[in-house]
């Protein structure tokens, strides 16, 4: 028969040795249960930022839809604008010259003259661009007044119709010839100072017929066209 102290001896190595064991197993379960842990909230993390994202780019992309839509609808209402506008006329009648000083008016009076002064005048550098005030026929052109005289020296008449006639005169050069048919502003000479001219001008005439002694007053004839001297 053993010792009684011997029984007592195993028994609490053996239970020993089981509280160890069970340490160890409560101790891989807790190490387990943080990997877990651990790895759920990678996965949870991961999703978050994912969704973020998505979230950004779309967005974006609705943003810069709307912008493009703007865009087209801004550049149709621009379009329907422009074409609401009623187009603009070409003038029908036109200054004969630009950047001109008024001179010599129509029946003004002085020994330049047989009587009174028959037109306009516009006092403007030598060689200045001379254009046709309305659209029509040359039917005069060149030296002697083109027919008139010599007091009018190189000279232009252009028929208009309806009785209506232009006249350019003391011109430097003549660009245009007898039947040609000109437009609006468009140039047919240069002015000078030929023929009885006290310095570089342009003489102007609107006439009822294509000679000399048929002019009206050409300052109130534009006016009544529209053009303001």
């Amino acid at each position: 028969m053993f010792p009684r102290v011997t029984s007592r001896s195993f028994l609490a190595s053996h239970l020993r040795t089981r509280a160890a064991v069970l340490a160890v197993g409560v101790g891989v379960s807790v190490v387990a249960g943080a990997g877990v842990a651990a790895a759920a909230n990678t996965t949870a993390a991961t999703a978050t930022t994912s969704a973020t994202a998505s979230a950004v780019e779309a967005q974006a992309a609705a943003q810069a839809k709307a912008a493009k839509t703007k865009a087209v609808e801004a550049k149709k209402a621009a379009e329907a604008k422009k074409a609401a506008q009623p187009a603009k006329k070409a003038a029908s009648w036109v200054d004969p010259v630009e950047n001109y000083k008024i001179s010599a008016s129509y029946a003004q009076a002085g020994g330049m003259w047989q009587s009174a002064h028959s037109g306009q005048d516009y006092a403007v550098p030598n060689g200045t661009e001379v254009v046709a005030a309305h659209g029509g026929t040359v039917v005069k052109a060149g030296g002697n007044g083109a027919g008139d005289g010599p007091a009018y020296g190189n000279a232009v008449v252009i028929k208009h119709g309806n009785q209506t006639y232009s006249q350019y005169a003391h011109l430097s050069t003549v660009d245009v010839q007898v039947g040609q048919v000109v437009k609006t502003g468009q140039k047919i000479a240069l002015s000078g100072n030929t023929g009885n001219s006290s310095g570089p001008h342009l003489h102007f005439e609107i006439r009822t017929s294509p000679n000399y002694g048929s002019a009206i007053d050409p300052v109130k004839f534009l006016r009544g066209k529209g053009v303001q001297l």
